[in-house]
């Protein structure tokens, strides 16, 4: 029986650790006891931080992995990078996830390859600002974290500083960038790349609450776009995978398109897109198992893609913004609802993704507007 690793151990790798089991996989997960929903479904789990590589590396050679992935982690993509390099598995390299883990690292390779991205300047201290190089509005982020935590868009020279602060608080290594405010239609884009080729999967259409943080309410499958458009689209993002040296596995591009149709690459994740984009949606409106591809990529299996019937897809999360979708999703009672769940029952305004208190997605031969 093959070994796979999976590093995380929450609800965001619980699909990806049943669908390793439903593969006939012995499972062996590493992650933090706390939270750790998926110790009980793994065959084997290790109370080990995700940013311990070395500790990781350890037991993986001691267990003799034949593979190691994680889905929607950016915090866990350099660790199952170095340990894939290190065992000569599949993967991608140390310094491959580094730099698509980290926003600043991200922008420098996307400028040197004169892909089209906001300007912007990297900052450890606010005094380090020059505020007169970009026009406002900016937006102020962390490097290195997702899930929209610490991102603010900022109109006015009195604000700035503030902004700074949380983003830098918020940020691992006390980094953050204050770039250019791109206005326009915010995608993102499913990919998986093995040895160096990329397979274009889907076109997300995003909804968010605007500003100041942007936190997603909503993902709608596929984005509605001509044929020239999706080629143009899914170019551009394998011109960005191979400008940051992607070469295998999911990967989640996040774009802004203008009303004279140019093409903002925001940010690209080396992993699957989270809340449910890529363990759900993708295959919910394509046929294709994502999920499996990912873990056949892993363990040197992969084939290319082939898709199955197509279909509408997508998620609406519940917040004080969205409150009128909490009776909806407690009954449930659509054809199209594919599941639903109340996470915390109290609603508060989203600040950043976990402060959002359920889900529904759905499934159907329209995008379902509720």
């Amino acid at each position: 029986m093959q070994k796979l690793a999976i590093i995380g151990a929450s609800y965001l790798q619980l699909p990806l650790v049943k669908k390793a089991k439903e593969m006939g996989l012995h499972t062996i997960c590493f992650a933090w006891a706390e939270g750790a929903v998926c110790k009980d479904e793994a065959d084997e789990f290790f109370p080990i931080s995700i940013v311990e590589k070395e500790q990781i590396l350890e037991v993986c050679r001691e267990k003799q992995i034949d593979g190691i992935c994680t889905i929607a982690s950016d915090v866990a993509a350099p660790t199952v990078a170095y340990v894939a390099e290190k065992m000569g598995l599949v993967g991608n390299t140390y310094n491959v996830a580094l730099r698509a883990n980290n926003k600043y690292l991200m922008r420098q390779a996307f400028s040197s390859a004169g892909i089209p991205c906001p300007a912007y300047q990297k900052i450890t201290a606010y005094g380090q600002l020059d505020s007169k190089a970009l026009p406002f509005p900016v937006i102020v982020k962390p490097t290195d974290r997702s899930g929209s935590l610490g991102i603010a868009k900022v109109g006015r020279l009195e604000d700035l500083q503030s902004a700074v602060e949380v983003a830098l608080n918020c940020s691992f290594k006390h980094e953050a960038i204050v770039e250019e405010y791109v206005e326009g239609r915010e995608i993102s884009v499913e990919f998986i790349s093995y040895k160096g080729v990329h397979y274009p999967l889907q076109i997300t259409d995003k909804v968010t609450t605007g500003a100041p943080h942007f936190v997603e309410l909503e993902h709608h499958q596929p984005a509605d776009f001509t044929k020239e458009q999706h080629v143009r689209i899914y170019d551009l993002t394998k011109k960005a995978l191979d400008a940051l040296g992607v070469t295998n596995g999911a990967s989640h591009s996040e774009y802004k398109i203008t009303t004279d149709g140019r093409i903002y690459v925001m940010e690209i994740g080396a992993r699957m897109g989270g809340d449910f984009i890529g363990s759900d949606l993708v295959q919910l409106s394509t046929g294709y198992d994502f999920l499996k591809g990912v873990i056949d990529v892993a363990l040197g299996n992969f084939e290319e893609p082939v898709f199955g019937e197509r279909h509408f897809a997508g998620v609406y999360f519940l917040c004080e913004e969205t409150k009128h979708l909490q009776t909806i999703i407690k009954e449930a009672k659509m054809p199209q609802v594919v599941r639903a769940e109340i996470t915390d029952e109290a609603l508060r305004p989203v600040k950043c993704s976990a402060d959002r208190s359920g889900y529904l997605i759905y499934q159907g031969s329209k995008k379902l507007d509720l």
